[in-house]
């Protein structure tokens, strides 16, 4: 177990009660990933979860009022600390599952320098730009599971990477659609000038919440984007070990749904947010199940 390796580093009690405080911060957070990571084995469902709760809490520190590139710094200085050096409770517990599992600091670094695009409310030129941010905040999530959940005997990380990469730039695709009024209400618009210059709209159009036959038509493609990633993604679930795979699969499916919910509300996102509700994920889940179980391997 992750907590018999680490007790000479730190004491139970202490990484016990860093992991409860990891649990509970998926638990406000997610409850889509909450749900999902309830399907790992219980001490793979800790490190899991202890990294989303590190992800959240850099993504938290450029979200607060009055947000400055040196909170980020010291972030960064702190994450950097040996496990012994570590008193946040979040950094207590992932610092463990990193060491413990030997997980590769690039894709952490990748992460968090991802985040730091955030603090400068940049607008995005191309998808090609886009897709890179999503990259960096999102697929890098999902490298850095994989010695986690672990792949299935046989198949190398070079092979798992790019459906690893898939998955993660369209979960973050997924939550940008979602929040589109939450993000223009803090002066952000995600959506690529490209696009938004194809059907006619500009970033002052999406922050003054314009919902018009341009932004369905805006709407519409890229959720048909999205749901091309999805596809692409999905093949590389059956590369993970099988008691990965109920896991990644729910998280996947059931956040591929959001898109549904979206045109269910008929696009409305500057003033709702699109979510499925907790009795919609249950009657999906044994279908999702299912669809895990009788994936075949990419081909290729």
């Amino acid at each position: 177990m992750v907590t018999d390796r680490l007790s000479p580093l730190v004491s139970q009690a202490s990484l016990g009660a860093a992991m409860r405080e990891s649990e509970a911060v998926i638990r406000r957070h997610s409850r889509t990933f909450f749900l999902a990571t309830a399907l790992l084995p219980v001490v793979k469902r800790r490190a899991i979860r202890a990294l989303y709760a590190f992800c959240r809490e850099t993504d938290d520190l450029i979200d607060r009022e009055g947000a400055v590139p040196e909170d980020l710094d010291r972030w960064q200085a702190q994450v950097q600390a040996p496990l012994e050096n570590q008193t946040d409770p979040v950094l207590v517990a992932w610092t463990a599952v990193r060491e413990a599992y030997g997980i590769d600091r690039q894709y952490e670094t990748e992460l968090i320098e991802g985040v730091r695009q955030d603090l400068y409310a940049r607008r995005y030129a191309t998808w090609k730009d886009l897709e890179r941010y999503c990259y960096a905040v999102a697929s890098t999530v999902g490298l850095l599971s994989i010695p986690i959940i672990e792949l299935a005997p046989g198949v190398p990380f070079e092979q798992a990477r790019p459906y690893a990469i898939h998955l993660g730039v369209a979960l973050q695709l997924t939550n940008i659609l979602r929040d589109i009024g939450e993000d223009a209400a803090r002066g952000r618009v995600y959506l690529p000038l490209e696009d938004l210059h194809t059907f006619g709209l500009s970033d002052w159009d999406i922050l003054q919440g314009v919902h018009d036959q341009r932004f369905i038509d805006l709407m519409q493609f890229e959720i048909a984007r999205a749901r091309e990633l999805y596809r692409q993604a999905l093949p590389g679930i059956a590369l993970l070990s099988p008691a990965a795979r109920p896991a990644v699969g729910a998280a996947a499916l059931i956040y591929r749904a959001i898109l549904d919910e979206i045109e269910s509300i008929g696009y409305r996102v500057h003033n709702r947010r699109a979510h499925t509700s907790g009795w919609k994920k249950a009657v999906m889940l044994p279908g999702i199940l299912w669809t895990v179980a009788t994936l075949a391997p990419p081909s290729s």
